[in-house]
């Protein structure tokens, strides 16, 4: 699923911290980062923010659940 416009990226971890699947952000190159692991929350909003842009992201979770948490979460925040 694509997202942008992430207005509250600490409301957005905590939606994918409690996600019961594993959810991974894929990077420009295709590279998968595990989203889950905080050392990766870090390096990927680094890397967002590096150049002052926020870029569309991908984000690819496996559990329906998960999905439809990310999805609400986009939908109302």
């Amino acid at each position: 699923m694509k997202v942008q416009n992430i207005k509250d990226v600490n409301k957005f971890f905590e939606v994918v911290d409690s996600c019961a699947g594993k959810v991974e952000l894929v990077t420009g190159e295709g590279d998968r980062l595990n989203l889950k692991s905080k050392l990766s929350q870090y390096v990927s909003l680094a890397n967002i923010f590096s150049n002052g842009e926020i870029p569309e992201l991908e984000i690819v979770a496996y559990e329906k659940e998960d999905i439809d948490k990310l999805l609400n979460f986009m939908i109302n925040g």
